[in-house]
């Protein structure tokens, strides 16, 4: 269940001494007041509250790393300047790896600006280019149904060629 980001949330035998039946969230889906109750034939029945919220609800800007106007020389001189035999100097791999996480986050905060950006409801991959490519399409759609030459319909054949 881990490798797939979900959590088991009944933790109490639900027919006998087992565990059968199952709630089973995403690790961002919320339950609340779960609760193993009364007796339905030999299963006992499951209670809970499930928080969800409104897919129509969006944040109204994300804010996201802006690389093309980052100063990545700066920041190798800030990652290069710190001694880090002497940082991780009796550390297990683990505390190096939050040591190290911490300098690179540090420096990517100090040399690459944020920018905030309006969210979508596209796919990722859904590119402007893909988008425009769709424009042209149902552009040179209109031009054949007004129209309707041989010239209009070849412009739309390969319009839709290049969408797919």
């Amino acid at each position: 269940m881990n490798t797939n980001s979900l959590q088991q949330h009944v933790n109490k035998p639900t027919r006998g001494n087992n565990i059968l039946d199952l709630v089973m969230t995403t690790t961002n889906l919320s339950i609340n007041g779960l609760e193993v109750t009364d007796k339905i034939g030999d299963h006992q029945m499951i209670d809970f509250s499930l928080e969800v919220q409104d897919p129509n609800t969006r944040t109204q800007h994300k804010e996201v790393l802006d690389y093309k106007r980052a100063n990545f020389g700066l920041m190798k001189e800030e990652l290069a300047s710190y001694n880090y035999e002497v940082l991780m100097n009796n550390k297990n791999a683990e505390e190096c790896y939050m040591i190290l996480k911490d300098k690179i986050a540090t420096a990517t905060d100090h040399h690459i600006p944020r920018k905030r950006i309006r969210p979508t409801n596209n796919p990722p991959w859904f590119s402007q280019e893909i988008e425009r490519l769709i424009n042209a399409r149902q552009h040179s759609y209109r031009r054949l149904k007004r129209y309707q030459t041989e010239p209009h319909r070849q412009e739309h054949i390969h319009a839709c060629r290049a969408v797919k």
